[in-house]
């Protein structure tokens, strides 16, 4: 909580960060390398396009 000055505000990022992260993050063990490249490269265009 370093950088925030109101609990609020962490509360906030924290929450947006989560699902964010929740969307990139994939469970790579889990998948072949060709898999995982692309299911993170359709996370990143769904990103872009929400993004823009």
């Amino acid at each position: 909580m370093a950088k925030f000055r109101q609990i609020k505000t962490l509360q906030k990022f924290a929450t947006v960060h989560a699902s964010i992260c929740n969307h990139f993050k994939r469970e790579r063990h889990l998948n072949r390398r060709d898999v995982f490249k692309r299911n993170r490269s359709a996370a990143l265009a769904e990103w872009r396009r929400l993004a823009a």
